[in-house]
């Protein structure tokens, strides 16, 4: 499947959030990756986790939820989680109303605080996320009683013996809705352990997706 892939700028409560979307015309769905510490280069949407999300037929939409100025100027930009809410669901917005993506399930994967944010929205719209899958992240700053309220299903992908893992099986178990732990094997390098994570999570998607004829398996 041949993606063409698209700088975006994309509005939310007077800022400009930079993305990159990546889309054909026979996707089978939207998988928007949120970005929220520091500000990556977007050119680095061609990391393992965009790249087995496309190879499985997904339309990829990474977004960095900090503009560039907050990710060099403000330490708390990114924890500020009602902030990071809202310009998720602003980029859920925005691209309902885009031609090519009209219509498409949406589902999402985070990282980093951008994970309280996806708890949080997915709270507020229910009805805009099929599934979500976390690469480790902070889904713990949501607080409590939106994650006993979330209903989206929802997978932790976890890196046993890290900081976020010990923190997050805290938080995990006041989930009430759809979920699932995974805790990924050791690995020899930081690529092979970004490479299984992500096909931990792009294999969640598909479950909670329409099952795409002719689609490369991950």
């Amino acid at each position: 499947m041949k993606l063409r892939h698209i700088d975006l700028s994309i509005p939310a409560h007077g800022v400009w959030l930079d993305g990159v979307l990546a889309h054909a015309p026979d996707v089978r769905g939207l998988a928007m990756c949120l970005n929220s510490s520091g500000h990556p280069p977007l050119d680095q949407s061609h990391r393992p986790l965009e790249l087995t999300l496309q190879a499985a037929g997904f339309a990829t939409m990474t977004v960095d939820l900090l503009t560039r100025q907050e990710a060099l100027r403000d330490p708390d930009a990114p924890f500020n989680i009602p902030r990071l809410t809202d310009r998720v669901l602003a980029a859920i917005e925005w691209a309902s109303h885009q031609p090519p993506l009209v219509g498409l399930p949406l589902a999402v994967v985070a990282t980093g605080t951008g994970c309280a944010a996806a708890v949080r929205a997915a709270v507020r719209s229910p009805e805009s996320f099929r599934s979500i899958a976390f690469l480790g992240g902070r889904a713990d700053l949501a607080g409590a009683e939106p994650l006993r309220a979330v209903r989206t299903p929802i997978r932790f992908i976890v890196t046993p013996g890290t900081p976020e893992a010990t923190i997050l099986t805290r938080a995990y178990p006041l989930l009430k809705g759809d979920h699932h732990w995974l805790a990924l094997p050791p690995t020899d390098s930081e690529h092979d352990n970004d490479l299984l994570a992500a096909r931990a999570a792009c294999a969640w998607l598909r479950q909670h997706f329409p099952q795409a004829e002719g689609t490369a398996q991950a």
